[in-house]
């Protein structure tokens, strides 16, 4: 057998375990528990274990918390236990992320999601599946529509009540809920309830939930492409509006696990309309005024993104040692002396800079910066049809000077 020093065997095995426990695991995996000298996992998975007599290491709440005690073992044959897939919200991508690939092996068990679906019933292939053990539940806010399917990891029992409640205040209340305890193990429970009559109280964890959304008729559903109505943003007027926010949008092309900064953030439209076009995206926004900062954070709790990074500050200071973008949008303040000039030199290579005025000013110095930089520059107005005493004309809102460029 080969030693914990031997360069071609991995010291660490990442082994998926689920309610079952040791009954439930491959031949391959009982045997890396059973050559391991040390065991690692949350307190549950140590217990299913206990009968193997191993030294024992339970690993701290989040997980990242343990990885400098994980990564000290090295040298020593360890095995670190996961609920079910450790790469589908589990520790495996954590610890992989640390580790060279000969390092580690991995065996995973069917995650919570795959039992959730087979006792639903569910295309797994066509439902929304999030773990909201650390996340605030109005996470789930954009993903819901009518006859959506989700599948839902929640941290206890009383996370289910709290879905539940919030279901029901969104106008979702007739939606299904299907509550899934300790499943593929001994302790399993399936029961379910519509939201709006959820009194359910002795859950426990792990826990599971899955809801299939019924919508009343007049609730809030968030499209799926850019341009929200302006109703849905908290704003004291200073607010991109729904037209020129859906062209903004488009330039600046959000594809998917990248990074935006948006200065000037106002009411946190653009950044928060970025960060529902990818569940990967991210966001920081930068905003002098408290007032507008705190309009920003209610907007994103109520839209589904409250991993908005929303920052006090003014640009250019506030834009020292943020981490590099890939796209920047200034909607505001464009014309502060070195704002341009900082958000030019914080793009990397192929970064994408877009910037709207409306002043004779910032027209001015988006042209020249077109001048000097290439790229596009557009001029665009919206009117809107409005009452003009008994009869109806059309209103023109200020034109909006854009101009976008890819460095």
């Amino acid at each position: 057998m080969a030693t914990s020093d031997d360069t071609t065997t991995p010291w660490l095995s990442i082994v998926g375990i689920g309610e079952d426990g040791l009954e439930g695991l491959s031949e391959k995996a009982r045997t890396l528990l059973a050559q391991a000298e040390l065991l690692i996992g949350g307190e549950r998975h140590l217990a299913m274990v206990s009968s193997l007599g191993k030294p024992t290491l339970p690993w701290r709440v989040p997980f990242a918390a343990s990885l400098p005690e994980v990564l000290a073992q090295r040298g020593r044959r360890v095995a670190v236990m996961c609920s079910g897939d450790p790469f589908w919200h589990g520790a495996g991508a954590v610890l992989a992320d640390h580790l060279a690939p000969e390092e580690w092996t991995a065996l995973p068990a069917p995650s919570t999601f795959s039992w959730a679906a087979a006792r639903l019933g569910w295309r797994l292939e066509n439902t929304i599946t999030l773990g909201l053990h650390a996340q605030p539940i109005a996470a789930l806010r954009s993903y819901l529509r009518p006859q959506a399917r989700l599948i839902v990891l929640l941290r206890d029992g009383a996370a289910v009540a709290q879905v539940a409640s919030y279901l029901t205040t969104s106008k979702f209340g007739g939606s299904q809920l299907t509550v899934l305890e300790a499943l593929g193990g001994p302790r399993e429970r399936v029961r379910r309830s519509n939201a709006a009559d959820f009194v359910l109280t002795d859950i426990t964890a792990p826990v599971a939930l899955g809801i299939a959304v019924a919508a009343e008729p007049d609730a809030a559903i968030l499209p799926v492409t850019a341009g929200l109505r302006d109703a849905l943003f908290q704003s004291d007027g200073q607010l991109t509006k729904r037209e020129v926010r859906a062209v903004t949008l488009s330039s600046l092309a959000p594809i998917g696990g990248e990074l935006l900064w948006d200065v000037g953030a106002g009411s946190g439209s653009i950044g928060i309309e970025w960060l529902l076009a990818a569940r990967s995206n991210r966001a920081i926004g930068i905003e002098v005024r408290a007032d507008r900062l705190a309009n920003a954070r209610a907007n994103a709790e109520a839209l589904g993104v409250p991993h908005f990074d929303l920052r006090l500050g003014q640009a250019p200071d506030a834009l020292a040692d943020l981490p590099t973008p890939d796209a920047v949008f200034v909607g505001g303040g464009a014309s502060r002396p070195g704002v341009l000039d900082a958000a030019w030199q914080a793009l990397p290579q192929s970064g994408r800079l877009v910037v709207n005025g409306v002043t004779l000013e910032s027209e001015a110095l988006l042209i020249a910066w077109h001048a000097r930089h290439g790229g596009d520059l557009l001029r665009f107005g919206v009117e809107r049809a409005a009452p003009v005493g008994g009869l109806t004309a059309w209103r023109a809102a200020m034109p909006v000077v854009q101009w976008s460029v890819r460095k």
